[in-house]
């Protein structure tokens, strides 16, 4: 396992990208939550890490794809409710996050811990009782270990020899998971009702999928993202769009994620792109510099909140 303050820089860094593919959630896999799928994820599964679940899960071990070949587990937090009789016929509107074995719960996270995780599962809570966010279902869908990296860029880096597979992932999301998750559970299942949410190479996946299928995912997470990849290849990507489709979308970057300016630079080419192709900030583009947010789970975790807020506002 690489040491914790390259883990934080890493996805972010090009140099140190590559390293922590071959060392990341190889291990986080290996205390994969093994629950039965009506269950809360059971302690004695990952190897005495304490859970910080909170709230109802469901567990849906080695979904099986056709477009890849590597199974991943996927985890289902529930609203408060969700359960109650009262609630038999209501649906509820469903976010799909990338890494999904960090964003709940430090006992599978790759940084062990609560700093380790989203508290995306807390914050939904909080926002959901307090009457400030529609009551939703999150979509944990676990990283593929080892092809992280292949499956969440949008192109094959020639200097790296990697990547490019992000296509074929979108389409496991909008073809094979996302209509098993709306006939297991009781979704809203239009665009307008469905996002995606990912950082770092996740967030570089959550807009290029969300591109190629608007039609499915109408609000879009993009939180740190790896701007870099390829040359700043989601930037040509955005560039290609001739007319702008109806997503809503957060970006965001911290100001303190590269040793330079990096980061931010490119978060900023990333907006004007966007904005070019007729996105209005205030309207439906957010977006946020982190002000001394580095590139790493707790940042991500103080901003699930406000994403969450902006993507499924009270109605």
């Amino acid at each position: 396992m690489l040491p914790a303050n390259l883990a934080r820089r890493a996805a972010a860094t090009p140099l140190l990208a590559l390293l922590l593919v071959l060392a990341n959630t190889a291990a986080a896999m290996t205390t994969t939550a093994a629950a039965a799928p009506t269950q809360n994820p059971a302690p004695a599964a990952q190897e005495q890490r304490q859970h910080t679940l909170t709230g109802a899960f469901r567990m849906h071990p080695k979904f099986h794809s056709n477009f890849l070949p590597t199974d991943r587990d996927v985890i289902v937090y529930l609203p408060p409710g969700y359960d109650d009789p009262k609630n038999a016929q209501r649906r509820y509107p469903v976010l799909y996050l990338h890494d999904g074995q960090n964003v709940f719960d430090g006992a599978t996270s790759f940084i062990p811990g609560p700093n380790g995780e989203w508290r995306a599962d807390e914050n939904a809570e909080k926002l959901i009782r307090a009457g400030l966010i529609e009551p939703l279902i999150l979509v944990g869908v676990y990283n593929a270990g080892v092809e992280r990296v292949n499956e969440y860029t949008l192109s094959r880096d020639a200097r790296r020899g990697v990547g490019g597979q992000a296509a074929l992932y979108g389409r496991l999301l909008a073809e094979e998971l996302k209509p098993f998750i709306d006939r297991a559970y009781r979704t809203k299942s239009d665009a307008l009702n469905t996002g995606l949410c990912g950082s770092s190479l996740g967030g570089l996946a959550t807009l290029s999928i969300g591109l190629d299928h608007p039609n499915v995912f109408g609000k879009l997470a993009v939180v740190s993202p790896s701007v870099w990849w390829d040359n700043l290849a989601i930037v040509r990507r955005v560039r290609a769009v001739t007319t702008q489709p109806p997503v809503r979308i957060w970006l965001d970057m911290g100001t303190k994620e590269t040793k330079g300016t990096d980061g931010i630079d490119h978060a900023r080419l990333l907006r004007k792109a966007l904005v070019a192709k007729g996105w209005i900030e205030g309207a439906d583009l957010k977006y946020v510099e982190a002000e001394g947010a580095e590139h790493n789970e707790q940042a991500w975790a103080a901003r699930i909140g406000p994403i969450l807020t902006f993507l499924f506002p009270k109605k």
